[in-house]
């Protein structure tokens, strides 16, 4: 996936998160990026793990980003998040079908 998209200024979890010269909380990016997951692999499956991210920049709200997926093979997925000149996030999330769906 590589569609762009921005997390708008009025998101719930933005004030407050810096007072001034607010930022996207890394949670909230992850929960784009779970969404993006979901798109690609089926509501069936969840995000469960999260073994290794790292937050390289600060996302500014309004400003657009992509995501990036790699599902690669077995219950992990690569992911990387980029503006249109830096990367502002990059890791593993851990996968598992999603407790309670049929298959």
């Amino acid at each position: 996936m590589s569609e762009w998209q921005a997390i708008p200024a009025d998101h719930p979890a933005l004030p407050g998160h810096f007072p001034g010269k607010p930022i996207v909380p890394g949670v909230v990016l992850l929960n784009y990026v779970c969404a993006a997951v979901r798109r690609e692999a089926g509501d069936k499956v969840r995000c469960s793990g999260l073994p290794g991210t790292k937050f390289l920049a600060p996302l500014l709200p309004g400003e657009p980003f992509t995501i990036e997926l790699d599902f690669g093979t077995g219950s992990r997925v690569k992911f990387s998040c980029k503006t249109a000149d830096r990367t502002i996030a990059q890791g593993t999330l851990q996968i598992e079908t999603a407790a309670g769906v049929e298959q």
